[in-house]
């Protein structure tokens, strides 16, 4: 029989992991505890205890083309950035096509996970799953942890002071799913990440007034960026990444920080971040919204009082009736023994973010635990795709010597705190993964046999068909996807062309390209 695998949860990483799982002849068993697939991007109306919350305006922040699973492009009248249920079809189009759901059991959930007796040597688990009240005991080979970390609410209420006195309404921003509730209110949303801008922009068309307080600020990119291109495809090339990471750490920042601030001025919006670090905020309205004095923006809380809020080195008091704390998630895996995955201090030890440290066998992988600048989704992928493969004993790179040190020096101390998440560009570390696996692209060997597709990967979006060029799990459609990239993302907007409009897509990159190449060249890749 082939190696079983426990895939727990079927959102996106669950599905992707358990397609990888068959593409290695692995037999995986995927567990859901709901009626169906997609995770996150499954709407409810109603708040499951367990599995995340989505409101229902939703839209990815990354494109289609960035978001794709690297062998299965979006359709090409899709729009470019897509709401929620248009990312549930997808989904459920990725399940269909790959026959992925003969292999997940609905309605069912993950009890507990524990190592067997003879695990130093069968590296086998004990898995119980439980359905409507019934528990069964499994043996699995391996097991992928496919859960997330957006459904355990952080709500650290000791650190507001004069909580308990506030008359008014508050709730964490998982509870959120309409603006109706802010009709007329004073609301006051604590905190400046991706949802906490998107409730106060929503909460600023009814609510009489918007106040968005943050300790440390955020920078704003828009999801239209140069000449109406999306952010994510200007911005993670391999150029790009490049030169950020070639740059002194010091000239790296200036450039980023120059760039984002081409759109509006920080600094003039109450928004310039604190400290040094890149994870920046998508949203299209913040800077006209605050221009128009819909929100306004706040330092920290210093304290609460019965109907109003005081800010640091702000001396007036502020009325409110409703906060919202979009203060984010803590990592909680209940059914995993507390010493499989230590968390200290919002910190875990994962080698590459993926295998914890201390197993004496790699066949336990966390999946998605992770915030990279660009497409979560990609980056799932591949570390299914190496993880899968770490499972068969190819190619493992777990047994490493440079695994081994890591282990003993500790050098895989992974930030889960806001501010200290994935520090690296999400493209240095997929092809890393992909570099275990052998499916890195060769920009240098395909710029002889292939020079416009070697000039399109190294200048143009890092799409993740990549990845598919070559290696283990070589798609035969990866050269004719990425060469058609820019088609599929301007199709669904390019819908009313006047006569003698220019080509699709700017191509001054083909002859500035190949002079920008030979310069790369010289630098050194």
């Amino acid at each position: 029989a082939g190696m079983r695998v426990a895939v727990v949860g079927a959102g996106v990483s669950g599905l992707t992991a358990t397609k990888c799982c068959l593409e290695e002849g692995l037999e995986p068993t995927c567990f859901e505890q709901s009626r169906d697939i997609g995770g996150l991007w499954r709407y409810t109306e109603h708040i499951e205890a367990g599995r995340p919350s989505l409101y229902p305006s939703v839209i990815s922040n990354t494109s289609k083309e960035m978001s794709a699973f690297s062998d299965f492009p979006y359709p090409e009248d899709f729009p470019v950035f897509l709401h929620n249920t248009q990312l549930l079809e997808y989904l459920r189009r990725y399940v269909e096509r790959f026959g992925l759901r003969q292999h997940i059991k609905f309605g069912t959930t993950v009890v507990s996970v524990r190592k067997r007796p003879d695990f130093a040597t069968s590296g086998q688990w004990d898995v119980v799953t439980e359905v409507d009240g019934k528990q069964t005991s499994h043996v699995f080979d391996a097991v992928m942890v496919c859960s997330g970390n957006l459904s355990e609410p952080s709500l650290p209420l000791h650190c507001f002071p004069g909580i308990e006195r506030f008359q008014g309404q508050y709730f964490h921003s998982r509870q959120y799913k309409h603006p109706d509730v802010f009709q007329g209110k004073r609301v006051l949303v604590v905190g400046m990440g991706n949802s906490g801008v998107d409730i106060a922009v929503e909460a600023s068309r009814v609510a009489a007034k918007v106040t968005v307080c943050t300790s440390r600020g955020a920078w704003v990119l828009s999801r239209v960026f140069d000449h109406g291109y999306p952010w994510d495809m200007v911005f993670n090339t391999r150029l790009m990444s490049l030169i950020r990471n070639s740059l002194p750490a010091s000239l790296s920042w200036g450039l980023t920080n120059y760039r984002v601030n081409q759109w509006f001025k920080h600094e003039n919006y109450g928004l310039q971040p604190e400290k040094r670090y890149f994870l920046p905020v998508l949203n299209d309205d913040l800077p006209s919204y605050i221009l128009t004095g819909r929100i306004t923006i706040k330092p920290s809380v210093k304290e609460f009082k019965d109907n109003s809020v005081v800010f640091h080195n702000c001396p007036e008091e502020e009325p409110i009736d409703i906060i919202v704390f979009c203060t984010g998630y803590d990592v909680s895996f209940p059914f995993l023994e507390e010493a499989i995955i230590k968390v200290e201090n919002k910190h875990a030890s994962l080698y590459k973010y993926v295998f914890p440290t201390h197993l004496q066998r790699p066949t336990l992988a966390v999946l998605g635990l992770i915030k990279p600048l660009g497409a979560i989704m990609p980056v799932i992928e591949m570390q299914a795709r190496w993880v899968t493969r770490v499972f068969k004993g190819r190619r493992a790179n777990v047994s490493s010597p440079v695994y081994q040190n890591a282990v003993q020096t500790g050098h895989i101390l992974f930030g889960l705190s806001f501010d200290e998440v994935l520090k690296t560009d999400c493209l240095v570390y997929m092809d890393n993964l992909a570099s275990f696996i052998g499916a890195k692209p060769s920009v240098l060997g395909l710029l002889c046999r292939d020079p416009r597709l070697a000039l399109t990967i190294f200048f143009g979006p890092c799409t993740p068909y990549q990845y598919r060029l070559g290696g283990p799990g070589h798609w035969e459609g990866a050269r004719q996807a990425i060469l058609t990239q820019w088609d599929r993302t301007l199709k669904p907007t390019r819908t009313r062309v006047p006569a003698g409009s220019s080509s699709l897509f700017p191509s001054f990159l083909t002859v500035v390209g190949f002079l920008l190449l030979l310069a790369a060249l010289i630098f050194g890749f």
